[in-house]
């Protein structure tokens, strides 16, 4: 049987809607919000011939899909290609792309690395660089809020985090966007990717190597696990790869998207600025509501069901968060932006034994630097409209104008 971008066609189950869409054609990754409310609107799931998957958007199968890790594995990867039938481009993430009781053991290393106490000894320098950065914004009439933002600020203290003696803030952003977007078919945002690939992998595996990495950090810390013999030192530096590929393009998607989201709702700003330590709140409001993540996949390991609906074994589910997070079942007028909105559950940071070992982390970035711009902006002005950079995993700003105005 010929294979559909690497995994094994399936026949649509008895009384799932066909769908005829592209759920990534370029104008569905820059404007979701009418794909995703379709979505719901069809039931549980839909078939999809194109991709010949199965996708679901409402919040409860997606998170019950999403989340229980014996039904539906991530071990045959999280993207369209099926890892137990069709090689991956790349060795699979020892994290991301394994399930338990594998994935218990290099989940727990990596945790330790980025367990709070490790994360909290990092606050001050994300302080310190978040305020240094909008200040220096603050003196310029125009800047664009992701070229001198949101990619600036998660590459400049995340690379000390991990502990690089060398920084590229390009071939960092460029990684995960590479990542992401192999998830997905071999389209042209995939394409365009792999082209980029050969010197960015190289420059990123120079950097996950021990000699590379100052003491002090994340990176060095897993290795010294793998001292203790918990660990290989090759596993060590694929964790460092783990980081390096997803601990810096979200939170680059995540601080963008937050932004964005304050700039078109100044009455949220006010709450924010009236009150900072709304910021923490403010970036999970922003999560929820654009999704960083806007899909990932699972595979299913066996025959099971959901909500009625058979599914077979080896079905490739698209999960689409960022449905399922602008659910009206689960969250009350999910698509306003609330900085006070008491969250409960949302899926922008995963579910389950595979939610997001980085998220620690993000959520200090974010929190330093929306803090920041709380405490020393008065005034976001959007100069031009946002544009967005179409991804096959990732719902990400290209660029957008604006200014900081001081009190």
């Amino acid at each position: 049987m010929d294979l559909i971008e690497g995994h094994t066609p399936i026949a649509p189950p008895p009384g799932v809607p066909i769908w005829d869409i592209d759920p990534y054609d370029d104008a569905i990754l820059t404007d979701p919000t009418a794909y995703y409310a379709e979505l719901r609107a069809k039931g549980p799931f839909v078939y999809i011939p194109k991709y010949s998957v199965l996708a679901c958007g409402r919040y409860a199968e997606t998170r019950e899909v999403f989340s229980d890790h014996e039904r539906f594995v991530s071990s045959r990867g999280v993207g369209l290609l099926d890892f137990k039938i069709a090689d991956p481009w790349r060795p699979p993430s020892i994290v991301l792309e394994v399930d338990p009781p594998e994935h218990s053991r290099t989940r727990r290393a990596i945790m330790r690395a980025l367990s709070p106490k490790a994360v909290a000894g990092m606050r001050e320098m994300f302080r310190e660089d978040a305020e240094a950065l909008v200040d220096q914004l603050l003196t310029r009439d125009a800047f664009d809020l992701v070229d001198d933002l949101a990619e600036v600020y998660p590459t400049t203290v995340f690379p000390k985090a991990v502990g690089l003696r060398e920084v590229n803030k390009d071939y960092l952003v460029s990684y995960g966007a590479i990542i992401f977007n192999s998830l997905g078919p071999d389209n042209a945002s995939r394409r365009a990717g792999l082209q980029q690939l050969p010197a960015v992998a190289a420059w990123i595996m120079a950097q996950c190597q021990r000699a590379q990495l100052l003491p002090g950090g994340f990176g060095a810390s897993l290795y010294e696990t793998a001292d203790k013999g918990e660990l290989t030192h090759d596993e060590a530096g694929l964790l460092v790869r783990s980081l390096l590929s997803a601990g810096v393009d979200t939170t680059v998607t995540g601080i963008g998207n937050a932004l964005w989201c304050l700039a078109q709702n100044p009455a949220q700003f006010a709450k924010l600025k009236d009150d900072p330590s709304k910021a923490r709140n403010a970036f999970e409001e922003a999560m929820r509501l654009t999704s960083p993540v806007h899909t990932f996949c699972r595979t299913a390991g066996g025959a099971t069901e959901v909500s009625g609906v058979p599914i077979a074994e080896g079905t490739k589910i698209l999960c689409v968060l960022g449905a399922a997070n602008l659910d009206p079942d689960k969250f009350e007028n999910p698509e306003a932006f609330d900085v006070e909105r008491k969250l409960m559950g949302h899926l922008a940071l995963g579910a389950g034994v595979h939610s997001c070992v980085g998220q620690n982390v993000a959520r200090a970035e974010g929190d330093a630097i929306l803090t920041a711009i709380a405490q020393r902006v008065d005034r976001i002005e959007a100069l031009s409209d946002a544009v967005w950079r179409p991804n096959n995993a990732i719902h990400a700003l290209d660029r957008m104008g604006m200014r900081f105005h001081s009190a």
